[in-house]
């Protein structure tokens, strides 16, 4: 079999995935002086990763976990209804129930959910500012939009509903400001008028264009004496307890120390490293309508349609949808058009616009564990290996955080017991 040594030495690390999380990773470590060989099956920024398709917030506000008291009343209407934000299709569910009984179990209580938000804020630790660094050192700064985030609300019955969720975000110090109908409408006047209520997340951003963000990152590691390899990671070579080298598609690549960032497909890796991670592909669509002849001002998300409206490069995407399945099930691509009469009913404008233009389909698979955590520790084979996979909806707001708790550990720096276990493999 072929071998590819990307120093004389072998002394490498070997980043297995190139979406966000990865790429901050990869450039983590080289600027702690680690030659980084970073595996991507394909090319960085393609339309085959969550990172491609994901609602472009980086929101240090996204404290909350998905899975709240009461959600398992509506399992039965996820099962019946299609069309619905969160749906399961019926045939995989044998597949899915171990997932979804532990993520029903892990909103079990409001002192649980609190737990989560405790563990998860560390994550969300000032990403904007380390989003607008690392664009500056790639020379894209143009791509990191200090636009926040607001989350719209019909009547004062919505947002109340969600009132809960507003307090402990209040409580665990993120700034938020209620928008009632006057104010919203200066803010967003292109806003369909039905929206009465907005909770503004000002500190929060958005990235123009995710797939280009990936790829100047994936350039700047290459110009500081990285390389990327197209391959696929299959197996892991070790002497002893010490990693020696990554089997993939293009052959053995050697490397001292590795990390798995590599999505929905970080579970198979883990489970030959005996580590049995209830993953699941939450897959998400979007639609994004090319020239819509509107802007909007900010990152948005509506309560009856939980998904995120934003302004990008290519056009206003809407982003969302969870739909249960297994990774290699088809799309079901009326899930991406359901989000255009969500878009029909924001914005009136766009009706016509709608009808007539041109859009873009997408869906991908968002990593999510059960309890909303990621999976960020070492490996039950070798402290060689570490996992950073999992982050669910908020791998783009978490990936700076991430990258540096790997820089942590492969340092052997302990990142704290209550963490270590929070995000360990083995806490299922």
């Amino acid at each position: 079999m072929a071998q590819h040594d990307a120093t004389k030495s072998g002394q490498a690390v070997c980043v297995i995935g190139g979406g966000l999380v990865g790429l901050f990773t990869a450039l983590t470590l080289q600027g702690q002086g680690k030659q980084v060989i970073l595996l991507e099956r394909e090319e960085i920024g393609g339309r085959q990763g969550a990172s491609f398709g994901n609602g472009c917030w980086i929101n240090p506000g996204a404290i909350m976990p998905m899975s709240l008291p009461g959600l398992w009343r509506q399992v039965p209407g996820f099962l019946l209804s299609p069309n619905g934000p969160f749906t399961i299709r019926w045939r995989h569910l044998p597949a899915l129930a171990e997932w979804l009984l532990r993520f029903l179990w892990a909103g079990r209580s409001w002192k649980q959910v609190e737990q989560q938000i405790v563990q998860r804020l560390p994550l969300l630790d000032d990403p904007v500012a380390r989003y607008q660094a690392c664009a500056k050192q790639a020379g894209v700064e143009h791509l990191i939009l200090p636009t926040g985030t607001m989350y719209v609300y019909r009547d004062r019955k919505e947002l109340d509903a969600d009132g809960r969720s507003w307090e402990l975000r209040k409580k665990h110090g993120i700034k938020v400001r209620c928008l009632e109908a006057d104010e919203l409408r200066k803010s967003e006047p292109e806003l369909s008028s039905i929206y009465q209520y907005g909770m503004l997340i000002e500190e929060a951003a958005t990235v123009a264009d995710p797939s280009a963000f990936c790829r100047a990152l994936g350039q700047l590691l290459i110009a500081r004496g990285g390389e990327i390899v197209r391959a696929e990671a299959n197996g892991f070579i070790f002497n002893g307890q010490k990693l020696t080298a990554i089997r993939s598609s293009k052959g053995e690549i050697r490397c001292t120390q590795a990390v798995i960032s590599a999505g929905a497909w970080s579970k198979t890796l883990a489970g030959k490293l005996g580590d049995h991670v209830p993953l699941v592909s939450e897959r998400g669509y979007h639609i994004t309508i090319r020239d819509p002849g509107l802007r909007i001002n900010r990152g948005m998300m509506h309560a009856e349609g939980k998904m995120a409206i934003v302004m990008t490069s290519t056009g206003l995407r809407f982003a969302g949808q969870v739909e249960l399945a297994s990774l290699d099930a088809p799309p079901r691509w009326e899930r991406a058009r359901i989000l255009l009469q969500y878009a029909k009913r924001s914005f009136p404008h766009l009706q016509q616009k709608i009808d007539r233009a041109e859009h873009d389909l997408w869906m991908g698979h968002r990593p999510s564990t059960p309890d909303s955590l990621p999976v960020i520790g070492r490996s039950s084979a070798s402290p060689d290996v570490v996992y950073a996979f999992g982050h669910g909806h908020t791998g783009v707001s978490m990936a700076p955080a991430t990258a540096r708790l790997v820089g942590q550990l492969l340092n052997q720096d302990p990142m704290g017991d209550e963490l270590a276990r929070a995000f360990s493999a083995k806490r299922f």
